[in-house]
Order: C-alpha cells, then structure tokens, then sequence
C-alpha cells in the first residue's frame, strides 16, 4: 500500500517601498514584494490560482483573484523552488498583505497554500 503524497508549500515574501512610483502627497505608496514559493511535498505541485488580501492602515480591504502568478502558472518540483515579483499599491503608508495559492498535485489533488500576512510599510513610519 502507498502512503500518499503529503502536500507542504513553504511561502516567503519580501515587500520593499518603491518612491519613485509614490506620491504621498496624493496618498499613493507603491510597493514591489518578492515571493519564493518552495516545494516541500513528494510530489510535483502546479501553482494554478492566487488570492490576495490587500489592507491598508485605514483598514481599508482589497481582494485580487486571478490565474497564477505574473502570468504563469509554474511547475515546481519536489524541493524546487519558484521566484517572482510583483506590486502593491495602498493609499495609506503602512499595510499588509496575505492570501493563498490554489494548487495542483501531479497525483491530481488540489490543496490551497496560505500566505501568511506581510507587511508593507514606507521605512521609518513604524516604530
């Protein structure tokens, strides 16, 4: 009898203010993140889905859907990892981001892996 597949998705994030794409004065902070998604399961795992919730230090809630990551839709090996980067834009400057990755595993399950929350802040507006 097989012992079947265990899915573990490990998830990390970077973000990083961007002031040459904010304006402050027009309450606009961009921010690039950078994720590393790392495959720790047995088995292949194919990102299909993302879920973000963006909150703004207003408490202000944004959700994003679409189909994977930057447009593509990776493949990653078991112990394989997969990089990209993308933004974020809040109208406050400090906020958070979470979510989740719907994925699919060669043997056919689909599991969703979270993302735990992030922060987004402009350097020295925290204490």
């Amino acid at each position: 009898m097989t012992e079947p597949a265990r899915y573990e998705i490990l998830i990390e994030a970077i973000a990083e203010y961007v002031p040459a794409q904010s304006s402050p004065n027009d309450s606009h902070y961009a921010f690039v993140y950078r994720i590393t998604i790392t495959n720790r399961s047995s088995v292949p795992v194919q990102l299909l889905r993302r879920h973000w919730i963006i909150t703004d230090g207003s408490g202000g809630v944004e959700e994003v859907r679409g189909d994977g990551v930057v447009g593509e839709q990776p493949v990653i090996a078991p112990g394989g990892q997969h990089r990209y980067s993308s933004g974020a834009f809040l109208s406050t400057p400090v906020g958070t981001m979470h979510g989740s990755y719907q994925m699919r595993a060669s043997d056919g399950h689909t599991f969703d892996a979270p993302i735990a929350p992030f922060r987004l802040a402009v350097p020295h507006r925290l204490n």
